[in-house]
């Protein structure tokens, strides 16, 4: 699989979100989601403490065992998994790096993300404990999730003089949700980071299991969702049913045309698909091997939601 860049890090272009461990996969079957991803050159896996109330980074670093050096591996902290356990005071950046670490079974994160801005706390003091914790050789390259453009300058500002600074952003961005071409892309050049898509099928809605007017198929995350709130979904799925047709007229899938479309733009280092089984690994890696021509792109941003 083609690999690309964030910061130092060399990752596979299509990653692994490991959010489903511990919630919808028990360990057996996160296990062998971990191992399918091996299989085909998935080298970038994704988790957060939060993820399946820390069972995700127990299932991930429990499944890698010896293969752990094999990878990069990533992880969040920030926000609450109880009431002790939450936010970015420095203090509590060092606990949940040694937790993180001791779930998964490591002695190093090669790249720690901020989940979320916390409001109570300078993001100067974040940085300073997060350089520390790259000095003492436990995490390689730092992030921030969910950041507005403002934010991460902000971030940029307040890093000292060859300290660690965000190498990356997560956030969420799709054919469906373009929101970060308004500002956060741009900022991304400016400043040199790499930018990584969560969500990149919309949830499952650009997987082609959704249809318009029907009820979602049992089993599926929409499908405990109400009434109401799958027939809001309609003017997606509208947009969804236009680039099924585009999709197929170049032999390809939605899931592909989803996935490749935003590995055209040259910010994205990695597209972090989850996957409940070896099916669906074996699906968004393959996506990856697609790559979309210049005035491609361009027709599928017309057949695309707008940009907010």
């Amino acid at each position: 699989m083609r690999t690309r860049k964030i910061g130092s890090l060399e990752v596979s272009v299509v990653g692994l979100g490991c959010n489903n461990f511990g919630g919808r996969l028990d360990a057996d079957k996160s296990a062998d989601v971990v191992y399918a991803a091996l299989d085909n050159g998935i080298t970038f896996f994704d988790t957060a403490d939060i993820y399946g109330g820390t069972k995700s980074e127990e299932f991930l670093g429990e499944a890698l065992g010896k293969r752990r050096d094999d990878v990069v591996l990533a992880t969040k902290f920030g926000m609450q998994v109880d009431k002790e356990r939450r936010g970015a005071k420095p203090d509590y950046v060092h606990r949940a790096l040694e937790d993180s670490l001791r779930r998964l079974q490591t002695d190093r994160v090669d790249l720690y993300i901020l989940h979320a801005p916390d409001p109570d706390t300078p993001i100067a003091d974040t940085l300073e404990a997060l350089d520390a914790c790259v000095t003492a050789g436990k995490v390689r390259e730092i992030g921030c999730s969910n950041f507005s453009a403002a934010q991460m300058r902000e971030a940029a500002a307040a890093v000292r003089d060859g300290a660690a600074r965000f190498v990356c952003v997560q956030n969420e961005y799709s054919l469906v949700q373009r929101e970060p071409e308004r500002e956060v892309l741009a900022e991304c050049r400016r400043l040199a980071m790499a930018f990584v898509p969560y969500f990149p099928l919309a949830s499952g809605l650009l997987t082609g299991k959704y249809k318009r007017g029907e009820a979602p198929p049992a089993g599926t995350r929409l499908s405990g969702m109400p009434a109401e709130r799958i027939a809001a979904l309609d003017e997606k799925l509208v947009v969804v049913e236009r680039l099924t047709a585009n999709a197929r007229q170049s032999g390809h899938t939605i899931l592909e045309l989803a996935v490749c479309w935003l590995l055209s733009h040259d910010e994205v280092a990695s597209v972090i698909a989850g996957a409940t089984s070896r099916a669906q690994v074996e699906s968004n890696a393959a996506a990856g091997e697609w790559i979309l021509g210049e005035a491609e792109r361009r027709e599928v941003d017309a057949l695309a939601t707008p940009v907010a």
